[in-house]
C-alpha cells in the first residue's frame, strides 16, 4: 500500500527538496521526462514520429499561486505550438493541459483558466492539431468538464480525460460518449477519499472495463490510457465487438514505459500515442508515476541502491 504514501509525498515540500537533491534522481527522472525545454523535447517528438508513434505533450507545471504564473504556463504552450508547426505532424502531435496550471484554483479561476486555455486551443487549431484537458483531483472535475463543453462549441475535437477510480465516471462516460468526442480513459493517479473513489485495485480495474465498454459502444473516439496487458487485450476485444476499425480508437502510454509494447501495437496498425511530459517542474508528475505502478517504484529504488 505504498501508493497513497507516495501520493502524499508528492504534495510535500520537504520531500520535494529531499528527492530533488538526491544525486540519483536526475538520471532516473530522465526515464519519464523528455527534457526541461521544448528544444530538448523536439528531437524526442521526431524520434517517436519516425517509429510510427503519435504523441501528446504536457508542459509540466501545477500549483499555480499567481495569475502571472498562469500566463507563463499559457505562453509555454504557445511556444510549444510554434515549435510543432514546422514539423507538420498535425494531430499526430497534440497537447495535454492541466487547467490548474492555467489558474483554475485561483479566485475567479474558472474564467481565468478558460481564457488561458482558449488561447492555446485556438493556436493548436491553426497548425491542425488539438488539445486534451487532463483531469486532476475530484474537486476540479465539474469546472474542467464545463470548460471542456464550452471549448467544444468552437473546437469540437477538444478532448477530455476521465478516471475509472471515481464513482461518478461511468455517468461521465455516458455523457461524453457522443459523436465527435475524444475521451481518454485512465485509472487515476491522485489520492482520493473513499467517499468518492474506489480504493481497491480490483474495483478500479472492473470500473475501467465498465467505462471502456460505454466508450466503445458510444459515438465518440476512445483513447485508452493503460499499460496493463489484460486491459489492452480487453480493449481489442471490445473494439471488435463494437465494430470499430483500428483508426477509430487509440492506445496511450507514458513516455519511458513499455516501449516495446508501444512499438508492437503501432506495428499491428493501431494508433499508439505516447504521453510526453517535459519541463523543470517535474516533481509532482514523477511521484505520481512512481505511485501508479510498483514496477516504477522498484526501478527507482534499484537505481538508488546501485548508485548509492
Amino acid at each position: 500500500m505504498l501508493g497513497p504514501v507516495i501520493l502524499a509525498a508528492s504534495r510535500s515540500d520537504r520531500m520535494r527538496r529531499v528527492v530533488s537533491a538526491a544525486p540519483v534522481t536526475k538520471p532516473v527522472v530522465n526515464r519519464f521526462i523528455a527534457g526541461e525545454s521544448v528544444e530538448e523535447t523536439v528531437p524526442v517528438i521526431e524520434s517517436m514520429a519516425g517509429r510510427g508513434l503519435e504523441v501528446t505533450l504536457d508542459v509540466l507545471g501545477e500549483d499555480i499561486t499567481d495569475p502571472t504564473e498562469a500566463l507563463a504556463a499559457r505562453d509555454a504552450y504557445l511556444r510549444l505550438i510554434e515549435a510543432l508547426a514546422p514539423l507538420e505532424l498535425g494531430v499526430r502531435a497534440e497537447m495535454s493541459v492541466k487547467l490548474s496550471s492555467f489558474g483554475q484554483a485561483l479566485p475567479g479561476g474558472h474564467d481565468l483558466a478558460l481564457k488561458n486555455v482558449t488561447a492555446v486551443v485556438e493556436a493548436a487549431a491553426e497548425i491542425g492539431t488539438t488539445v486534451t484537458l487532463d483531469m486532476e483531483d475530484h474537486t476540479t472535475i465539474d469546472s474542467t468538464l464545463a470548460i471542456h463543453g464550452e471549448l467544444r462549441e468552437r473546437f469540437p475535437q477538444t478532448g477530455a480525460v476521465v478516471q475509472s477510480y471515481l464513482f461518478r465516471t461511468e455517468e461521465d462516460c455516458r455523457a461524453l460518449a457522443e459523436a465527435g468526442s475524444r475521451v481518454r480513459l485512465v485509472k487515476g493517479a491522485y489520492k482520493e477519499p473513499a467517499s468518492v473513489a474506489y480504493q481497491d485495485k480490483r474495483e478500479v480495474d472492473r470500473a475501467y472495463v465498465r467505462c471502456l465498454r460505454i466508450l466503445m459502444n458510444g459515438g465518440g473516439y476512445p483513447m485508452v490510457g493503460s499499460h496493463d496487458p489484460r486491459l489492452i487485450a480487453i480493449t481489442q476485444n471490445l473494439a471488435l465487438r463494437a465494430g470499430r476499425k483500428l483508426d477509430e480508437y487509440e492506445f496511450q502510454m507514458l513516455y519511458g514505459i513499455r516501449e516495446a509494447e508501444q512499438d508492437r501495437l503501432a506495428a499491428e496498425g493501431h494508433r499508439m500515442r505516447v504521453y510526453i511530459a517535459y519541463g523543470t517542474d517535474w516533481y509532482g508528475y514523477f511521484m505520481r508515476r512512481l505511485a501508479e505502478r510498483p514496477a516504477n517504484l522498484a526501478f527507482f529504488l534499484r537505481s538508488l541502491v546501485s548508485r548509492g
